[in-house]
């Protein structure tokens, strides 16, 4: 049976980390014993969402990217995993593969479960990027993603008719030919059915609403943290229409890391790394450089 058309735009090998009888799928590639960009996706994307970086920056560094179990290439179980349970993941692998001189590169609740498994073994983690995304309990559900919540219907919306996964390939772009069709088809392929979208409505359920919501309490624990990295070179690039991560959440991580740099791409949106990929190289090649 042929492989799908999109598949040639993510032509990397695969390797597997086995978490409690699940599968981790993650790509491993650039020299062994270079300096670690480890990379890390939020919702509803997976390692597809770093091809670019991972294809320009894998001749001088290793470059390791994860799928979250549910997402992507890994295992999809028939169970639900809350951010604690994604750190813990993260904090294995990372464990697993013993990566050291590592680079957290995070986008979307990327952010939190990479800077999550950083506060586990700060000794492993050397440098900070992030791109659009939070780890701090949010002051409010922007209206888009409550709607996504609302019982019954919400699951109908996200896990039944995908769209979350569907909205997403329009709402985190600032850009207004949109994705090419391919790159579209990349992004929803894993999650075709049911049971694969699963996780995708996990995420929108584990966003907490209150000190009631069992992640409310992770995320505080993890803000709490951050100055502890302040002393860590930070790249902070920010899409400046993001409507879900907006630019407040760019200067929340500033107050806690005075000294990071900000490249603020004011015509692009959630996906920054869609709407501004040379941009978003560029940034990220001129600060690993230093």
């Amino acid at each position: 049976m042929p492989s799908p058309s999109w598949m040639s735009l993510y032509p990397f090998d695969p390797h597997w980390f086995e978490i409690a009888g699940d599968q981790m799928q993650y790509v491993d590639i650039g020299p062994r014993y270079a300096p670690v960009l480890l990379f890390v996706h939020g919702n509803p994307t997976w390692s597809f969402h770093w091809r670019s970086l991972l294809t320009a920056l894998s001749d001088r560094f290793r470059c390791v990217a994860p799928d979250h179990l549910g997402c992507g290439l890994s295992d999809k179980p028939a169970k639900s995993f809350r951010l604690a349970d994604r750190v813990d993941h993260l904090a294995a692998l990372v464990e697993h593969l013993d990566l050291r001189r590592v680079t957290l590169v995070a986008q979307d609740w990327g952010g939190a479960i990479g800077l999550g498994a950083a506060l586990r073994a700060p000794q492993r983690f050397e440098r900070i990027v992030l791109l659009n995304t939070g780890a701090f309990p949010p002051p409010k559900i922007p209206a888009r993603i409550a709607v996504c919540r609302t019982p019954v219907l919400g699951r109908m919306a996200v896990q039944g008719l995908n769209l979350f996964s569907l909205a997403a390939l329009q709402m985190t772009l600032a850009r207004r030919d949109g994705l090419d069709p391919l790159v579209a088809a990349a992004y929803v392929a894993p999650y075709d059915t049911w049971d694969h979208r699963r996780a995708v409505y996990d995420f929108v359920e584990d966003i907490p609403a209150g000190p009631g919501h069992p992640t409310w309490g992770v995320l505080q624990q993890i803000e709490a943290g951050l100055p502890s990295l302040a002393d860590r070179p930070a790249l902070l690039v920010w899409g400046m229409k993001d409507w879900c991560f907006a630019p407040w959440c760019l200067e929340r991580f500033l107050g806690h890391w005075p000294d990071a740099q900000a490249v603020r791409v004011a015509d692009a949106g959630h996906w920054v790394l869609e709407d501004a990929p040379k941009e978003c190289l560029r940034a990220i090649e001129g600060f690993l450089a230093l």
